[in-house]
């Protein structure tokens, strides 16, 4: 056959213009996107998959993470997980000198909580000589919202993982505004606190020895497909969890019932720290496989943004948080904004969040954006995970599972950073939230992992 009677194709790589100009003159073209590494990363990309563990561990990393089944077996306090002297909190290690605003500000408000302290100056003054112990809350088994705080005398939701035997904790969320996990510390956050160690805690607890296990991966899946993506929006959720809790609360716990429904039901992110719960004890079940390069821990803790993989063990690679681009509050502006800080990214870290958005097209209306974005978002993620939930699933996408597994190897050869929505702490101790948004994780904490990787390549 002559050449010239065989259908001309083109390959088109890199920029659309040159395929849109060929298709316009009807020509038949494959596009291929493709983007350069990220700079500096060519020789560790080159020695990491060409290691001959990697497609194995990343396959058994990746599904033990999709295979996991967190269920709600308790409310405990951190006293009984917790060393004496310590308070956790959120992202990688910190030290009082080098912690932001918001995470001062939860930390003093967790001194006078405790009584550790007459005052913020005579708090400031304990913390910054080092008479408690500040340790991350992912070396504890633990997550954390925002500043992540959490003193003995808080509770906690422990989640167990029925097919791994894992089990991680999450403090109980407060509600929005001015809360301690934002940083503020005022008497009417310390009086809503002290409600929750005297009443809530309690209650909770007492509700889930009669109703047993919840089942939290089969609530997450029926509340993606009822607008939520688990991170900034858990309306929801919280209603599914309400419709679980309800009928034992009243017959555990008569005489607080109504105060104990009314908190929840006015708490549309009550939510939110069971999911975190859930994501963390499934990344965890992903943890320690040699020659993974899946991405099992992603942090903040207002100064430092930290990830943690599956093939590094404990390992943080750091980066400084960047400033989240959002909608703002009241009079609040970006000026009054700290950097990103807080536990919550294990929601992206596990598939949901940001990774989840085109599930949850109101989310535009918190973050700021348009619809598409929140479409363009998780559709992009696609690009730097491993595989697709097949319990988490997405109604606009033609329940398409979420993008689950962040790769670094993949985040190192597309230059595509993972999306994070996130709420906004004001900079200055005892402002509390100021707006929300969303956020770019700073590329070296991926490209830091990756080399060493590399070092430790086959």
């Amino acid at each position: 056959m002559s050449p010239l009677s065989v259908p001309s194709r083109v390959v088109t790589v890199g920029a659309g213009l040159l395929d849109e100009a060929l298709r316009a003159q009807a020509v038949e073209t494959t596009p291929v996107s493709w983007r350069p590494p990220l700079p500096g990363t060519a020789e560790a990309l080159a020695a990491v998959l060409a290691d001959p563990r990697r497609q194995a561990a990343d396959e058994l990393a990746v599904s033990r993470l999709i295979s996991a089944r967190p269920h709600l077996v308790g409310v405990r306090r951190a006293s009984e997980v917790l060393a004496a002297g310590t308070f956790l909190h959120a992202g990688p290690p910190i030290t009082w000198e080098r912690a932001s605003g918001p995470m001062r500000g939860a930390l003093i408000g967790a001194m006078l909580l405790e009584g550790l302290a007459a005052d913020e100056h005579e708090a400031g003054r304990r913390l910054a000589a080092g008479e408690i112990a500040l340790r991350p809350c992912h070396e504890h088994a633990a997550v954390g919202p925002m500043a992540g705080v959490v003193s003995p005398s808080m509770w906690l939701f422990e989640v167990r993982d029925d097919e791994h035997g894992g089990t991680a904790y999450c403090s109980l969320n407060e509600g929005l505004g001015k809360v301690l996990r934002y940083g503020a510390y005022g008497p009417e956050v310390l009086e809503r606190l002290r409600w929750m160690d005297a009443v809530l805690g309690p209650a909770l607890a007492a509700t889930l020895e009669r109703t047993g296990p919840i089942d939290l991966r089969s609530l997450m899946a029926q509340a993606l497909q009822m607008g939520d993506e688990l991170h900034n929006r858990n309306r929801a959720a919280t209603s599914l969890l309400l419709r679980e809790l309800a009928p034992a609360v009243v017959e555990a716990v008569p005489d607080a019932a109504a105060e104990v429904l009314r908190f929840i039901n006015g708490n549309d992110h009550f939510f939110l720290n069971a999911a975190m719960a859930a994501a963390k004890v499934s990344t965890d079940a992903a943890r320690d496989v040699p020659g993974s390069s899946m991405v099992v821990a992603m942090a903040r803790n207002g100064t430092d943004f930290g990830v943690q993989v599956s093939g590094l063990g404990g390992r943080w690679f750091t980066g400084p948080a960047g400033v989240p681009d959002g909608l703002y509050l009241g009079s609040y502006g970006p000026d009054d904004a700290n950097p990103d800080i807080g536990d919550s990214t294990i929601t992206e870290t596990s598939g949901l969040g940001g990774f989840a958005m085109a599930a949850a097209p109101a989310i535009v209306r918190f973050v700021g954006g348009e619809v598409s974005d929140a479409v363009r978002a998780t559709r992009s993620m696609y690009e730097i995970t491993l595989a697709e939930h097949p319990v988490f699933q997405i109604p606009g996408l033609g329940f398409r599972g979420t993008p689950v597994g962040i790769d670094v190897t993949l985040v190192a050869r597309t230059g595509l950073l993972p999306v994070v929505n996130t709420g906004i702490a004001g900079r200055v101790p005892g402002t509390g939230q100021v707006g929300a948004g969303l956020v770019k994780p700073p590329v070296e904490a991926f490209t830091t992992a990756l080399i060493a990787l590399a070092e430790q390549a086959i």
